[in-house]
């Protein structure tokens, strides 16, 4: 049986601009409509409003959570998994998905970023900061990083 693909939202747990959580729930929500299971880090602002999308239209979302308590997960989340990692998370984030989209940007998303170019997993940027390098695409909106992500995917 072929698996659909896992592709990661990340992005900032407390965003200083509301239109990033417009950004993360239209992004959960189009994943999921695509079939794609959405995996994020389980807790507040871009994760939870990812989740949420996904929620709204029946998807599956996995939460790897830093800490050991499935009580601190955003709703939303199909799945809640305590890792116990504490921000070593973010590791195993990019290593269970097959593509990444980053909504926005923090220190803790940079991270995630950096482990997605470094180990080859495509990733593509809303809203985020300015990347230097070809590695990770800028997109405009949700709906063409959908589309890079599917033309990375089928590759």
């Amino acid at each position: 049986m072929k698996h659909p693909p896992y592709v990661a939202v990340v992005g900032p747990s407390a965003p200083r601009e509301p239109a990033l959580l417009e950004h993360a729930f239209e992004a959960g929500a189009a994943l999921a409509r695509e079939g794609w299971v959405v995996v994020t880090g389980g807790l507040g602002g871009v994760m939870a409003a990812a989740a949420s999308g996904v929620a709204s239209v029946g998807g599956t979302a996995i939460a790897l959570l830093p800490g050991t308590d499935r009580a601190t997960a955003s709703e939303g989340h199909t799945i809640v998994l305590p890792t116990g990692l504490g921000e070593m998370r973010n590791a195993l984030i990019v290593r269970a998905v097959d593509a990444m989209l980053a909504v926005g940007g923090s220190w803790g998303t940079l991270s995630e970023i950096a482990l997605a170019v470094r180990t080859g997993v495509p990733v593509v940027t809303v809203g985020g900061w300015e990347l230097p390098g070809p590695e990770v695409p800028a997109c405009s909106d949700v709906a063409e990083a959908v589309a890079v992500l599917t033309a990375a995917l089928s590759r």
